[in-house]
């Protein structure tokens, strides 16, 4: 649930996309847990949970995503799922991937890498003028080269719903072998792995079901006649405490599931839309629980930060979290926020306010950069070079913002499809 702030108040926390509030059972199943594993050791607390390690918690999964328990396995995350999932494949020189723009930076590593390795090519489906995946593209090229496709349920960078299931229905007759990440999805779609027909889905435990940190899972589709020079798929598994905490999770989730719930996103798009200067980043025909958003003039930390001091949770998302999405290539970084079951209409009424009330400040400041200057907290100042004198290329005022390094990762060479 959302927790109060310092001052007693009510958090709007509206990034449950990054982390999800852990309900009160849940912290305290993990911190029971935590303590015994600690006193005593982990295998008497694995002595202890054996029901729940060994087959409540694969009941729960196989009940969330509509398949049987046994095809389904715990992992410490969505990520590393994937990547123990492409070890364990065979491809070659003549072989094409297919990824989305929706892919995030650690997929795309995993997927960079089994490039590297196999010396296939790795291209990326193109994305129509209004946001969707190009099905029409996908159906014109796919052939018998195509070995493997990675899709994303629901998109993180701006909560587009992709059409997993019309794509596994295309690629069915087809080699191809379709892997889905739900880490976006799990816990705020329905997700049925069995009638989307992937051959591996994968999630994190820690967002929208609101368990702890280092839980993940996927489902494996069974294969009938395995290759044999395809390893055993045994990704690592989390902690037993984290574990019984997921299960917790898990079962939290599906007595709230069951409850009335409000669509609270086209309250938030509204809330966006009508604020002067503020951008909404396109997310296709249809979205669901993330919406990405950015003004033109004030950097989007100054935003995030100026919101959290009034008690309102969201994310700055930065290019190298989706780099092949649009929304990850815009010349400044958005914001994200993200809603859940327990957010309320006056979440977002929060929200509306505390974001009317930041801009106002930021104009402010950046009109009277002195005065600016002293009554943000923490507030920026001119870089300063030796004997405290202004640094290069400063035109000795104080400025409203200050520019900060970027810590650029890897670079991704991909294919990119025309």
């Amino acid at each position: 649930m959302n927790a109060p702030t310092h001052h007693g108040e009510r958090t709007a926390h509206l990034d449950t996309a990054g982390t999800g509030r852990m309900p009160e059972a849940v912290r305290t199943v993990l911190a029971r847990c935590t303590a015994l594993d600690d006193r005593l050791g982990t295998a008497a607390l694995q002595e202890s949970l054996g029901d729940v390690l060994h087959t409540r918690i694969h009941e729960r999964l196989g009940a969330l995503l509509s398949v049987p328990a046994a095809d389904t396995f715990l992992a410490t995350g969505a990520a590393q799922a994937f990547e123990t999932y492409l070890h364990g494949i065979t491809l070659g020189p003549g072989d094409r991937i297919w990824t989305t723009p929706h892919e995030g930076v650690a997929n795309l590593t995993a997927l960079h890498a089994l490039r590297d390795r196999t010396r296939c090519r790795l291209e990326v489906v193109p994305l129509r003028p209004d946001g969707d995946l190009d099905l029409d593209w996908m159906r014109t090229h796919l052939d018998e080269d195509v070995a493997l496709v990675s899709a994303v349920h629901l998109s993180p960078a701006c909560g587009t719903v992709n059409p997993v299931h019309d794509i596994g229905r295309l690629l069915a007759p087809h080699r191809a072998r379709y892997t889905v990440d739900a880490s976006h999805s799990a816990g705020r779609l329905p997700v049925d792995a069995a009638r989307i027909g992937c051959h591996l889905l994968t999630a994190d435990g820690w967002r929208f079901l609101r368990g702890p940190h280092n839980t993940g899972f996927a489902y494996i589709a069974p294969t009938p006649h395995p290759a044999p020079s395809e390893a055993p798929y045994r990704p690592a598994a989390p902690e037993p405490a984290a574990v019984a905490a997921l299960d917790t999770a898990l079962a939290h989730h599906t007595a709230t599931a069951r409850l009335p719930h409000e669509d609270l996103l086209p309250l938030l798009r509204a809330a966006v839309r009508h604020t002067p200067g503020m951008e909404l980043l396109a997310g296709g025909q249809e979205q669901a629980a993330i919406l990405a958003f950015r003004h033109a003039q004030i950097p989007a930390a100054a935003i995030r930060q100026g919101l959290a001091r009034r008690g309102v949770v969201l994310a700055k998302t930065v290019a190298h979290e989706t780099p092949l999405h649009p929304a990850g290539r815009v010349t400044a970084p958005a914001l994200r926020a993200s809603l859940h079951h327990d957010n309320t209409a006056q979440d977002i009424d929060r929200f509306r306010q505390a974001l009317a009330e930041v801009l106002l400040e930021e104009r402010r400041a950046a009109a009277h950069p002195a005065r600016g200057a002293l009554a943000a907290a923490g507030a920026a100042t001119t870089p300063l070079g030796p004997a405290g004198q202004a640094g290069p290329g400063s035109s000795g005022a104080p400025s409203p913002y200050r520019a900060r390094p970027v810590r650029r990762r890897g670079h991704l060479t991909l294919h990119r499809a025309t």
